[in-house]
């Protein structure tokens, strides 16, 4: 039986899961990234070291993120969500530090927190760590569950 969740099934999925699947677009170049989030029931949050998915969130924001709960081929539900990419600093990129943290285990026994952690490239360039909103705007659900037998 196929179907689609509700806004609350929806929400409930985005909460359960900690990984997802973040889709950018850049110059009719589609890019598929995985990432680690969380979601506090409006927005997601999330981080990135430079490259590629920063350059291009950075010059075109509108972004789409798909998560999947499945248990088989015929058991399971999905999500796509559609938003617009936030830098965020400060106190508030602090916060979701913390918050990553806790859920994601994200931050190294080095004392700093993961915005301030720097990441070395092979060159020993430091390259800051940044966190990141998706202000949600859109949000669909399916799923599939096995048809019943008597």
């Amino acid at each position: 039986m196929l179907g689609e969740l509700t806004q609350d099934q929806i929400n409930r999925l985005l909460a359960s899961q900690n990984f997802g699947r973040i889709g950018v677009s850049n110059h009719n170049r589609i890019y598929i990234i995985p990432i680690n989030y969380i979601f506090d029931g409006t927005d997601i949050y999330a981080h990135s070291l430079p490259g590629t998915k920063l350059q291009i969130m950075r010059n075109h924001p509108e972004v789409c993120l798909q998560v999947d709960k499945i248990k088989d081929g015929s058991t399971w539900q999905s999500v796509l969500a559609w938003g617009t990419f936030q830098e965020l600093a400060g106190d508030e990129a602090a916060n979701v530090c913390y918050a990553l943290g806790k859920q994601l285990n994200c931050l190294i026994a080095s004392g700093y927190a993961l915005h301030e952690m720097r990441s070395l490239d092979t060159s020993n360039t430091p390259r800051p760590i940044t966190i990141y909103r998706i202000h949600l705007t859109e949000k669909t659900g399916r799923f599939e569950l096995p048809e019943e037998t008597e």
